[in-house]
């Protein structure tokens, strides 16, 4: 599956964001899908991540309550809503994906084999 992330772009502390992360090549529905970021000179960091249904979903603490993660499996597509945003949310963030039919959400990086090329997100203050 190929995956493309979109919806980044340079928002104001406080503004919001919807990213998108489309998948081609197969069908999504079976897909656990996660987000990461990665801010400049710091490590890859896990965000949010969603089972296949989209029944359950598992956020890190530093975006719950601002941020929303859904799918529309007949469109291939998971959304991240990003509220609230944050000068310290400036990342640049990449979807990845893996074949999970159990329902378990994934939140190690490690463990998904597909990824997106990422989109930058700039809050300024």
């Amino acid at each position: 599956v190929q995956l493309q992330a979109s919806g980044g772009g340079l928002v104001q502390a406080g503004g919001y964001l919807r990213l998108s992360c489309a998948a081609s090549g197969r069908t999504f529905s079976s897909y656990a899908v996660g987000w990461f970021r990665q801010a400049p000179g710091k490590e890859r960091e896990f965000v949010v991540a969603i089972n296949w249904s989209g029944g359950n979903t598992y956020y890190a603490d530093s975006v719950k309550g601002r941020f929303t993660i859904s799918r529309d499996n007949a469109k291939n597509t998971v959304y991240l809503q990003m509220n609230s945003l944050k000068p310290e949310d400036t990342a640049v963030y990449y979807c990845a994906a893996r074949v999970e039919p159990s329902g378990w959400v994934i939140t190690t990086q490690s463990q998904y084999n597909y990824w997106g090329q990422g989109t930058e997100v700039t809050v300024s203050s």
